[in-house]
Parts: structure tokens; sequence; C-alpha cells
């Protein structure tokens, strides 16, 4: 399996971008985008000036709980900017999502609770909110995380959207909000209150 197979594999359709994308990414916005690939895992990201954003991270099945996953999350701290990651809600049917929510809870990630993020699938139509998460090493406001979350999704997301799926995903401010006074239960503390029943 190539690269593109093993992320296509194990996420959701509505998260994939298109192969077309991703190597148009890798070549055109090579000071920016990168992919970090090995035996076990693939790991793609863009790197930017203030912070990094990862897109896709994988390991396989069979190198799961050795400690490949922390590694490569230690290898993005160390460039010492804010990691910014998209992840689904908790679906508890679907032990992936929160198997996944308590590995980013253990490295430090955090809920950005004020952040709202709807965006329209291109490839189901279909309507998905993510939650997004964040490690700071300046602890850095939701205020500028939802910048630069802006910033990516015009330069990533949507780079040559139409060209690729022949239509255009919204624009960032129908996909992107922020409010103090959101109405969001913080995922992180809700995986607490599983652990604890």
């Amino acid at each position: 399996m190539n690269w593109y197979e093993k992320l296509n594999e194990y996420f959701p359709v509505e998260e994939m971008k298109s192969k077309e994308h991703m190597e148009a990414l890798l070549k055109e916005k090579s000071d920016l985008y990168y992919k970090d690939e090995g035996e076990n895992h693939v790991l793609m990201y863009a790197e930017f000036d203030t912070f990094i954003f990862i897109d896709y991270v994988y390991v396989s099945t069979n190198a799961r709980g050795q400690g490949l996953g922390h590694k490569l999350i230690e290898k993005m701290k160390a460039k010492g900017k804010p990691i910014i990651l998209e992840v689904e809600p908790v679906d508890y049917d679907e032990t992936d999502t929160e198997k996944r929510l308590r590995f980013y809870q253990r490295e430090g990630f955090k809920h950005a609770q004020s952040i709202g993020y709807t965006r329209r699938s291109l490839a189901t139509n279909e309507v998905n909110q993510m939650e997004i998460l964040y490690w700071s090493p300046e602890d850095s406001s939701e205020e500028e995380i939802y910048d630069k979350m802006k910033q990516m999704y015009t330069q990533i997301h949507t780079y040559k959207d139409e060209e690729f799926y022949g239509k255009s995903y919204q624009p960032v401010d129908e996909v992107l909000s922020i409010d103090d006074e959101r109405e969001s239960e913080n995922i992180l503390n809700e995986l607490d209150k599983t652990k604890n029943v």
C-alpha cells in the first residue's frame, strides 16, 4: 500500500483530500506542506512561520502501542511552534475516535472550545462538524488559534479546490467561527468523565 492508500483506508471519506490535491500541495507548496513517511506511519503536515497544522497522522495497526505516535508528535513539538489539528467529535460507537482523543489528551493538547468548525464535504455533500485541538509552548489564546486555522484553511484545504473537485469549498467565514459563549462540551473533559464510569 502506498502512503495515500494507507490514509484513505484509515480516514473517513469526508475528511480525505484527493490524491491529486495532496500531491499538488507537496509539489507546489513544498516550502509549506510536508510528508513524513516510514514503514509504519504517514504524517502529513503544513509548517507555517508561526504554527504547524497536522493534516493527517496514521500509524499502522501492528505498530500501535509502541510509542510511534508519541515520537511523531514530539518531533513536531521540537519545532517550538503551536500545533493545531482537527478531530471528529467522539462517537462512542466508533472506538477509534475515542482512542484518538485520548492519545492527544495524553500528549498535552487542549480543546479549543470557542472555535466552531462546520464544513460541507465535497465527497458526500454532508455537513461535518469537527473539533479543534491545539498544543502551544507559549499558551496561545483561542483567538490566536482561530486566526491560524483561517490561514491554514485558505492555503491548504481550499487550495485549487475547484480544479480538483469541480466545485469549491465554502468560504472560510462560513466554516470557522469563534464564540466565547459557544455551548460546546469540552470533549477532553467528557473523556475524563467516561474514564471514571
